[in-house]
């Protein structure tokens, strides 16, 4: 019979044994840890994340918050009067906000929204990654943004080029500030599918509130011989500069089962890097003119002005 060196394990482990088993060792249990006290292994979890107390805007007789503080905007300098369309973008707002409570008040109208918004969660969540989402409560603001230091730009009449037939459209440029009191609580879990499918599952329960929100936003006038007219609002283009916008967030969050990570910073930079993204690559809204073009044409035209800028 050979030596005991010839064999992997001897009743005296050798150095090389002792090390393999303490690498295995320390592997099983982070293992155990992250298994039992972080994730969560059942179907479903129970979200016991309460949504942060909801804060109240006081809101003078035209709809904005009485401490804005801000300049009227009125022109000097070149500078238009923004006032008529903070009125009306105040309207149209409180308008929208009314509509998604079905028009309800209260509680009722609460819960409303609330079903709406988790539906439409639910629809573009990355399903391989997040697990069903559970909107608890919404607050959907009181507040309109803010225009100020209105500027028109009136392209010559000679603005067509062969290149594009069509002449340029007027533009107005604004300033725009938005600070309200909107928030969502919402938990859901992220999936692990690695070493294989269903691995594990780490309950995350956030509050996430929009503090401020500013920006130079471009309105464009539709073009009376385009073949689908339409009225366009858009942010700086992306990829936007540093000082194209600034947005603010504030977000409270549970990460874990048994264990729980509270307010962990890099969750807050996570989302917020992800809503900066999204509104400087969708940041683009056209307004269809009734009886003169379509939904659809305005999406195909949008699509086609986002491959021209090559991030569609």
């Amino acid at each position: 019979m050979g030596s005991s060196s010839n064999y992997i394990f001897t009743l005296q482990p050798t150095f090389t044994q002792g090390l393999v088993i303490g690498q295995v060792s320390i592997l099983l249990l982070i293992y155990f840890i992250l298994k039992y006290l972080f994730f969560d292994a059942t179907a479903s979890h129970e979200h016991s994340f309460q949504p942060a107390p909801r804060k109240v805007v006081q809101v003078a007789e035209d709809g904005e918050p009485t401490s804005g503080g801000e300049a009227k905007g009125k022109g000097g300098d070149g500078e238009e009067s923004a006032e008529w369309f903070n009125m009306l973008l105040s309207q149209v707002i409180q308008t929208y906000r009314s509509k998604l409570r079905d028009d309800l008040s209260g509680p009722e109208g609460d819960e409303v929204a609330r079903r709406r918004i988790e539906e439409f969660a639910n629809k573009v969540r990355p399903t391989g990654f997040l697990d069903a989402i559970k909107i608890h409560s919404v607050n959907l603001g009181s507040s309109a943004p803010k225009l100020t230091s209105a500027r028109l730009h009136h392209p010559p009449p000679t603005a067509a080029t062969s290149k594009s037939p069509l002449p340029q459209p007027a533009t107005a440029h604004f300033n725009m500030t938005y600070t309200d009191s909107i928030s969502v609580a919402l938990s859901t879990a992220c999936l692990f599918n690695y070493p294989f499918d269903g691995f594990a599952r780490l309950p995350v329960s956030l509050v996430i509130e929009l503090v401020i929100f500013e920006s130079p936003i471009t309105l464009t006038a539709p073009i009376p011989s385009h073949p689908s007219p339409t009225l366009t609002i858009s942010l700086p283009p992306y990829p936007a500069p540093s000082q194209g916008f600034t947005i603010k967030l504030k977000t409270s969050s549970l990460l874990g089962s048994r264990a729980k990570l509270v307010d962990v910073p890099k969750v807050g930079e996570l989302i917020e890097m992800q809503v900066r993204r999204l509104l400087a690559e969708r940041g683009t809204f056209k307004v269809v003119l009734p009886g003169l073009g379509t939904v659809q044409e305005a999406k195909e035209e949008l699509k086609k002005e986002k491959e021209m800028q090559g991030y569609a």
